[in-house]
């Protein structure tokens, strides 16, 4: 009779409102935060505040749902930045703070960024790609505020200088991996209809400086990205002379360096594993001029709800 009223389930009178916290989160703990946005958080008060329990977010990782979606002109607006500051925001509120230890996002501003050094003082890996609103103000709060960083993505933010290179490498000594990569200004078309034209044109020119910086003050460097950047051989002399730690270097698109000058300076770099060439670049208009186009069909409608709360 009771198998009868309880359906055959080992469990007839369970009910999941009433699971502990302690069970609740455990089971969240194995879903992604896109998961529990998605469904958890719409069931009950109990799952709510299980949802915001500071032992789910020791990682806040938005990259991989940036990366499942086409690159839209929507995500270069400043709603959709609210957006992102508000999401931010939010889970540093619910993890207290020091819980976290990866942030990976993209299209914050200085204001959330900031509210992430006052609160993050363990943070290890932040990786921010295609920031154009965050500039030297934040990220010096970030060289002072979180010292124990390993791990720092600033690519495609144009607003950023050697100079946060500089507190970077001061403060931090344990930075092992820095990614400073650009868009591709040699074919811009790549980014056509999606990254305003304003901001395709104010590609950094101080490729030299960055490289002298990050030589002299990023000595424990293990890896380091810079494709498109446009050093010269002066530059990558300085992070051969500097970075000696090096294991992996990528320099695609870095249109002023010849082979003979990657020779010479990888020499120097004995822990150096694979080093990824600057190749003779081939626009992708030559080969892609249709593909630009089928980009186009694609908006706001394809966007997921994890940007939304």
């Amino acid at each position: 009779m009771a198998e009868e009223e309880g359906g055959g389930n080992d469990f007839p009178n369970s009910d999941w409102a009433e699971l502990t916290h302690e069970c609740l989160t455990n089971i969240l703990s194995r879903l992604s935060l896109e998961e529990r946005w998605k469904g958890p958080m719409f069931v009950c008060k109990s799952w709510i505040h299980a949802c915001k329990d500071p032992s789910l977010f020791s990682v806040f990782d938005l990259e991989t749902v940036f990366q499942s979606c086409h690159e839209l002109s929507l995500w270069w607006s400043p709603d959709f930045e609210r957006k992102i500051d508000s999401m931010l925001q939010s889970i540093v509120n619910w993890s207290g703070g020091v819980n976290i230890k990866e942030i990976r996002i993209r299209h914050c501003s200085d204001r959330s960024l900031s509210f992430v050094a006052e609160r993050c003082p363990n943070l290890q890996v932040l990786s921010m790609k295609s920031c154009p609103n965050v500039t030297n103000i934040s990220l010096a709060k970030i060289a002072s505020n979180c010292p124990m960083l390993m791990e720092l993505d600033i690519s495609y933010c144009y607003e950023i200088t050697h100079e946060s290179l500089e507190l970077i490498g001061r403060n931090c000594p344990n930075l092992k991996f820095l990614k400073r990569n650009l868009l591709n200004w040699l074919d811009p078309s790549e980014h056509l209809g999606i990254v305003p034209n304003d901001y395709l044109n104010a590609c950094p020119q101080d490729g030299n400086t960055e490289a002298a910086t990050i030589g002299k003050f990023m000595p424990n460097l293990e890896h380091l990205e810079l494709r498109f950047s446009k050093l010269s051989v002066h530059g990558l002399t300085s992070i051969s002379e500097g970075c000696l730690k090096l294991e992996y270097l990528d320099l695609f698109g870095c249109a002023n360096l010849t082979s003979r000058d990657m020779e010479n300076s990888s020499a120097n770099l004995k822990n150096l594993k694979r080093i990824v060439k600057p190749n003779f670049y081939i626009p992708r208009s030559v080969f892609h001029t249709e593909r630009y186009g089928h980009w186009r069909l694609y908006d706001e409608r394809f966007q997921t709800n994890i940007f939304q709360i």
